[in-house]
């Protein structure tokens, strides 16, 4: 059974919480404060957390910081805060994904579900999965080559591994400071010239038609996501 964490001190949400989730057959914990979260996650780990940003005795940024220290369990913010610096911030510490209140109780739970295959997959994933197809380029990521209809493509170090990373965090928004904190390193964390010129490299070398990328997708003022779906038939 998944366990799920609710970390919420609004009582009324984490009821309405508890119940449907308890009616999906989640096994459900629930933590009205940051340090009780992080009690409760140390003690029994959940398979997935749900985290409100507003605590009455820590800001959920640290909560996900916390977590983070020992764990790669999905964190899904659900918060009021709505602007973008906001919830690139809550990425950038390491949470999956981002939900705004008030929101559907549907999306939610199909946001908690995408989390948890996401994590299922990622666990039972063996060599085999290392090769990826995303419409006409295949990237396997254990011998570091690239095809594209059948030819291998030559990628630079960086274009490699700024592809990578995408690919490993695939269906899900990577901030633009994560990626130049992780391809070029922490002196580089506001040089987002860098991302787009080397996402148009990328773009030219493995999209069908890189002015409208099926594949490589740019997030308007967040980041990118690679999403691997199949092309259109021609």
């Amino acid at each position: 059974m998944t366990r799920v964490l609710v970390v919420e001190d609004e009582p009324q949400l984490v009821r309405a919480l508890v119940i449907n989730l308890k009616a999906r057959q989640y096994e459900t914990d629930a933590a009205p404060d940051g340090a009780t979260a992080l009690r409760l996650a140390a003690a029994a780990p959940p398979d997935v957390v749900l985290l409100d940003l507003g605590l009455p005795d820590m800001d959920g940024i640290e909560v996900i910081k916390g977590l983070r220290g020992w764990s790669r369990v999905p964190i899904l913010v659900v918060s009021a805060r709505r602007t973008s610096d906001e919830k690139v911030e809550a990425l950038d510490a390491g949470a999956d994904d981002y939900i705004t209140k008030p929101f559907s109780m549907d999306e939610l739970l199909a946001r908690l579900r995408a989390a948890v295959r996401r994590t299922e997959k990622a666990a039972s994933a063996s060599d085999d999965t290392a090769i990826v197809t995303a419409g006409d380029f295949t990237v396997d990521l254990l011998a570091k080559r690239v095809k594209r209809d059948g030819r291998d493509v030559r990628l630079t170090p960086t274009e490699w591994h700024l592809l990578e990373v995408l690919i490993r965090n695939h269906d899900r928004l990577t901030t633009q400071k994560q990626l130049l904190q992780e391809v070029w390193g922490p002196s580089y964390a506001t040089q987002t010239n860098y991302l787009r010129v080397y996402m148009a490299q990328l773009r030219r070398k493995l999209e069908a038609d890189p002015s409208h990328p099926r594949h490589l997708i740019t997030v308007p003022g967040m980041g990118y996501r690679f999403e691997q779906r199949p092309s259109p038939a021609r």
